[in-house]
C-alpha cells in the first residue's frame, strides 16, 4: 500500500532558478551519472536525458518498487529531465547527439572507456565546435591508469578501496553499505566538479574536461581513518556503530528499544554524566576523567552507561538527553524515519504529478536555498517521452526528417514514437 503524501507546497511564482538557461546533455545511467544531473535539473538546467531505445537506462528495471511500470530506483534519479532515445549505432543518431552537444552547455556521461570516442562524442572531438563546453565523464577507476579499461559498480569500489572494510562490527565480515554510498557521493562530487568548471568558464571564457572515478571517490571517503594509516601504518579495523571503539558513542539498548548517543568531547560527556545519568562519580574517576581515559577504560565504561540506560525508556532518554544537550536519537526503521513528525513538518516527502501513475512519491533535494529554491519537480520522464519534441525544439526538424530517422532506426525497433 502506498503511503499518504501531501501534494508538494507551490514554489514562489517569482523566485529565479539558479541554472536556468543552462543545456546539460546527459548520457548517463545507473545511480552516479543521474544523481548529478538530477541536482543540476532541481536548480533550473534544461537536462535532456538521452537512452538507448527499448530498454532504457538500467534502473528501469530494478526490482525495489514500482508505479505505472516505473521502477523507484528511476524515479528517484531522474527528475526534472527531459528524456529522448538514440541508437547511437546508427550515424544518424550520432549525428543528432553531436547537433545537441554543440547548443549544451554541459555534457555528462559515463560510459565505459573509448565508447564515446567510438561514436565520435568525446570531449576531443565535440569540444571543436564548442570550446565554451563542460564536459564530465564519470567512470569506475578513472580515464587513466592500469585499470581505466574496467567497467566497476558502487560494491566493488567500496570493496577495493578499503572503504568496505571499516564498516562492520570487527568480530564479522566487512559490510557494504545499503544504499550506494560511493555512487552517491560521486555524483555529488560530478556536479561539484561541473559547478567549478562554470565558474572557472565565467573568468576564463572557457569550457574543459572534468572527471570524477567511483574508486577515487571511494579511497577519499576513508577520511581520517586513511590518514591515520598513512601516518602511523597501522591498519584500522571496524569498529561498528562507535568510530573508534568509543564508550559514549553508539548505540545503547533501553527498556523499549535502541537509541543512538554521541558524546565526542569532555563538555558533552560532562553533561551525560552529571545532567542525564545522575553519576557524577563517572566524571570524577581519574580513570574516566579524559577522553583517552575513557578510551583506555571503554569497556567498562560501556558496560555502565548500558546499565543505567536499561531502566527506561527510550523517549525518557531522548527527553533527558535533549534538555541536557547531549546529541542523541532514536534507532529508526526506515517506515519509522518517513512517517516522523519532523520529516513531515519540514516538507521533505511530498507526492508529485506523473503522466501513467497519476502521481509518484518525490523525496525532495537535500539543498535549500533562498534566493534560488528548488524548481517545481516534474517526475522522471517515460523512455523516450521527449525525443520528438527536442528534436523539433533544439534542432528544427520536421516531420519529414523525423520520420527518415525513424526509417534509419535512430529510434530503435519498429514502434512509432509518440508524436509529442
Amino acid at each position: 500500500m502506498a503511503v499518504d503524501l501531501p501534494d508538494r507546497a507551490s514554489r514562489p511564482h517569482d523566485a529565479p532558478a539558479a541554472l536556468a538557461g543552462l543545456v546539460v546533455i546527459d548520457f548517463t545511467r545507473v545511480v552516479a551519472g543521474p544523481a548529478c544531473t538530477q541536482t543540476l535539473g532541481d536548480f533550473g538546467a534544461e537536462v535532456i536525458k538521452i537512452e538507448q531505445p527499448v530498454t532504457g537506462d538500467d534502473t528501469r528495471a530494478y526490482e525495489h518498487a514500482e508505479r505505472a511500470g516505473e521502477s523507484a530506483a528511476f524515479l528517484s534519479l531522474n527528475r526534472n529531465k527531459r528524456g529522448m532515445v538514440l541508437d547511437l549505432t546508427v550515424p544518424q543518431a550520432q549525428d543528432i547527439a553531436r547537433a545537441l552537444i554543440a547548443k549544451a552547455d554541459v555534457v555528462v556521461e559515463n560510459f565505459s572507456s573509448a565508447v564515446m570516442e567510438k561514436f565520435g562524442l568525446d570531449y576531443y572531438s565535440v569540444s571543436k565546435s564548442n570550446p565554451g563546453l563542460i564536459y564530465c565523464s564519470i567512470s569506475a577507476y578513472g580515464r587513466t591508469g592500469p585499470f581505466a579499461w574496467r567497467s566497476g559498480f558502487d560494491p566493488i569500489t567500496q570493496a577495493e578501496s578499503g572503504f568496505m572494510s571499516l564498516n562492520g562490527f570487527a568480530d564479522g565480515p566487512p559490510v557494504r553499505t545499503g544504499p550506494p554510498i560511493v555512487d552517491l557521493a560521486t555524483g555529488m562530487s560530478a556536479c561539484n566538479a561541473i559547478l567549478l568548471a562554470l565558474a572557472a568558464r565565467q573568468r576564463f571564457g572557457r569550457g574543459q574536461h572534468v572527471e570524477v572515478a567511483l574508486f577515487d571517490v571511494a579511497l577519499a571517503m576513508t577520511t581520517f581513518f586513511g590518514t591515520a594509516y598513512l601516518m602511523n601504518g597501522v591498519n584500522p579495523t571496524r569498529t561498528g556503530n562507535s568510530p573508534n571503539e568509543s564508550p559514549t558513542v553508539g548505540v545503547y539498548e533501553a527498556s523499549d528499544g535502541p537509541l543512538y548517543v554521541a558524546c565526542a568531547n569532555d563538555r558533552l560527556y560532562r553533561r551525560l554524566v552529571t545532567e542525564v545519568l545522575d553519576r557524577p562519580d563517572l566524571l570524577s574517576d581519574p580513570r574516566l576523567a579524559t577522553r583517552k581515559a575513557r578510551w583506555s577504560n571503554r569497556a567498562t565504561l560501556r558496560s555502565i552507561i548500558a546499565d543505567i540506560i536499561a531502566t527506561d525508556r527510550v523517549e525518557a532518554w531522548i527527553s533527558r538527553m535533549n534538555r541536557a544537550g547531549v546529541p542523541v536519537g532514536r534507532v529508526r526503521t526506515v517506515e519509522q524515519a518517513f512517517n516522523a513528525p519532523e520529516v513531515r513538518a519540514r516538507g521533505r516527502i511530498c507526492r508529485i504529478p506523473h503522466a501513467a501513475a497519476g502521481w509518484i512519491p518525490n523525496i525532495e533535494t537535500a539543498i535549500t536555498m533562498q534566493t534560488t529554491p528548488a524548481v517545481e519537480p516534474k517526475a522522471a520522464p517515460r523512455l523516450g517521452e521527449h525525443t520528438i519534441a527536442v528534436l523539433r525544439e533544439k534542432l528544427g526538424y520536421d516531420e519529414k526528417d523525423i520520420d527518415a530517422l525513424r526509417v534509419a532506426g535512430v529510434f530503435g525497433g519498429d514502434e512509432p514514437l509518440e508524436k509529442i
